[in-house]
């Protein structure tokens, strides 16, 4: 019988643990998405898809304020700590900080809320605590088909009501479908409005995501009275809308600047598979229904089949099989130093929230946050170093440093 030394029982273990780190090494390595994609498209570089998981070290405490929301589709963050939040069937409320309802905010336009419509992105003005307007987006009905509406108003100092209600743009053309508006809604930083449209999803409709005479499909450059930015990409062309930032987008429920480099990042629907995180360039053709990572949802090709193509350009990210993308939110605080500058995804799908490490422009990390809640995330903000986001079982989620 052998009989092992201390010395050599020593060197035996910590061949063991070194064993046992670089296996947890190679784990913390793997992707987070195990499932097989919709179909083997090849990426275009190394790290646009699948990309290393990552695991906050930092403790955290998951609470939930409020379960009582109807339908929520948007969160903002009042001046005083509490919440304006859009409900998907013609209502704000106002919450407090703490989550409670404090205020019904009816005799808002009427929307139409069946399929994917309603009352969606609602965003306070730069100036909210001087000026008190805010700026909402909807589906409006006409009398042909439905179309993506953008309204402003001042919220009344009882917060009840929105006073002086005013539409500032139309996306147009209407259409009979009711999915995929887009809709969201950022300040740039000099007090215009970005804003996502959807192509509104039909097969005879979503062509027009390339077209530069239409509305769809698009990210808008506008003034808070909806008029074009001036000198946009398009400004000088005849046959193009002025107001048009960029182009080729299929269903963009996710816009955000990065603080840290005032690009403006998007992220959007794929059809089955291909859900896209970009950053968004002025002029730009993200090429949507021309090239993309998904397909039908019968799995056949989209189109040609093609991925990539000259001039349009390639996602910063990609996810096959879909999560869906519903908001995205950048961390900007302290209070967890190793979210700093990374990008919040909400995942409508996938039923968790996502958080993207970012290192010159590329995703370096990915780690699902919140799986197995059975909740589809909406819309996310951050305050005070802690995420809030809605879902649509209508609950109000706080993520914040344990």
């Amino acid at each position: 019988m052998n009989l092992l030394t201390n010395k050599t029982l020593g060197l035996v273990l910590a061949g063991f643990s070194l064993s046992v780190l670089n296996l947890a090494n190679v784990s913390a390595q793997n992707p987070v998405e195990t499932n097989q994609p919709s179909a083997d498209y090849k990426p275009a570089f190394e790290g646009q898809t699948r990309i290393a998981g990552v695991k906050t070290s930092t403790p955290l405490e998951i609470s939930i304020l409020n379960e009582k929301l109807d339908r929520p589709w948007a969160i903002s963050v009042l001046p005083a700590g509490g919440f304006l939040i859009t409900q998907k069937g013609g209502t704000m409320v106002v919450l407090t900080a703490n989550g409670k309802l404090s205020k019904t905010i009816t005799g808002l336009p009427k929307v139409d809320d069946s399929g994917q419509g309603g009352l969606l992105d609602v965003t306070l003005d730069p100036n909210f605590a001087k000026n008190r307007m805010v700026y909402w987006a909807y589906s409006e009905p006409q009398d042909k088909g439905v179309l993506l509406a953008i309204a402003k108003g001042k919220l009344s100092a009882d917060e009840t009501k929105i006073e002086n209600q005013t539409i500032i743009y139309r996306a147009t053309p209407s259409y009979g479908g009711k999915l995929q508006y887009g809709s969201r809604i950022v300040f740039d930083k000099n007090g215009n409005l970005f804003v996502s449209t959807g192509e509104r999803s039909g097969g005879d409709i979503r062509i027009q995501a390339q077209y530069l005479n239409s509305s769809l499909g698009k990210i808008l450059h506008l003034t808070t009275d909806g008029k074009a930015v001036a000198n946009g990409p398009f400004a000088k062309n005849a046959d193009a809308k002025p107001e048009i930032y960029a182009y080729g987008l299929r269903n963009p429920d996710g816009l955000a600047i990065n603080p840290l480099t005032g690009d403006l990042w998007e992220a959007e629907f794929g059809p089955k598979g291909g859900d896209e995180v970009n950053i968004i360039k002025p002029g730009k053709n993200y090429g949507w229904p021309i090239i993309t990572y998904g397909t039908e949802y019968s799995g056949k090709k989209v189109g040609d089949g093609v991925q990539q193509k000259d001039g349009m350009e390639q996602p910063v990210y990609f996810w096959n099989p879909s999560i869906s993308p519903g908001c995205i939110a950048f961390y900007n605080s302290s209070s967890i130093p190793e979210w700093k500058g990374n990008l919040f995804v909400g995942g409508l799908g996938g039923s968790h929230i996502i958080r993207l490490v970012i290192k010159n422009d590329k995703i370096v990390g990915e780690e699902r946050l919140l799986e197995g809640k059975g909740e589809r995330f909406r819309d996310m903000v951050e305050k005070d170093g802690a995420l809030y986001s809605v879902t649509d079982n209508g609950k109000l989620f706080k993520i914040a440093k344990k």
